[in-house]
């Protein structure tokens, strides 16, 4: 069967997404071949490098932050967005940071990595939007400061942080017979128990991936295609036969 035909005969499919998805929004990956972390060490967004040296930290992370800025969804998040209003989709469970689905329509996220669109400070835990962080990073405030003089921190999960939520992730893709996996590499655990999870319990695997994964051999389906090419075509060709076309 293909990618339509699958997920109309599921009763509980979920997507599990990673960076790969949002890069036809201007995002770079993260391990793909021109991958962020090809070019810079992981260290610089890790929480221990973020307490060592705060400066260094946030001229990094302005860096991502102003990369983010001006992103819009592109054709696959509206079409898992499309997907979940069809019913096929349940949960968007997502490796991303960008806020990406939520602006094309998805309702129900998680976010295992939490959020770029959220700070807060780490001494007192007062809450910043977006803009005004951004504000003071580019009037030179580096790291950008709260009132009582904290230092303002990303809501994300950094390198030696707990993951978000992978709790009730997990508690979800038991519970799933069908995952569909689109732009992650698979490589980065607890995330990547996701995917595996649903496959153990007897569920259908789809990877959407133009890498290899560690999992292509335990998929049902592999799809060596761009998901803004895929996901689109594959809701088309799904209200077709159902006669919604």
């Amino acid at each position: 069967m293909d990618l339509a035909e699958l997920l109309l005969t599921s009763t509980h499919g979920i997507a599990f997404t990673g960076a790969g998805i949002s890069t036809a929004s201007g995002i770079p990956d993260f391990r793909g071949p021109q991958g962020l972390w090809k070019k810079y060490p992981q260290e610089l967004s890790s929480a221990s490098y973020l307490r060592r040296d705060p400066k260094g930290f946030w001229e990094f992370y302005a860096f991502r932050l102003k990369a983010m800025d001006s992103v819009a969804p592109n054709p696959a998040h509206y079409a898992l967005a499309e997907l979940e209003r069809m019913g096929l989709i349940k949960y968007v469970i997502t490796q991303n940071i960008d806020g990406l689905h939520q602006d094309a329509g998805s309702r129900n996220v998680i976010e295992l990595h939490g959020t770029s669109r959220r700070f807060y400070c780490e001494d007192c835990g007062m809450n910043f939007e977006r803009k005004e962080v951004l504000g003071k990073v580019q009037d030179g405030e580096l790291p950008p400061r709260c009132r009582c003089g904290g230092v303002i921190r990303p809501g994300v999960v950094l390198f030696d942080e707990p993951v978000h939520l992978i709790h009730e992730a997990l508690r979800i893709a038991q519970e799933s017979d069908l995952v569909l996996v689109v732009g992650s590499s698979l490589t980065v655990y607890p995330a990547n128990l996701i995917p595996q999870v649903v496959k153990q319990n007897g569920g259908v695997l789809v990877i959407i991936n133009m890498e290899e994964t560690p999992l292509d051999e335990f998929a049902d389906l592999v799809i060596r295609e761009r998901a803004e090419e895929v996901l689109p075509r594959t809701v088309k060709k799904i209200k077709e036969l159902v006669g919604n076309g």
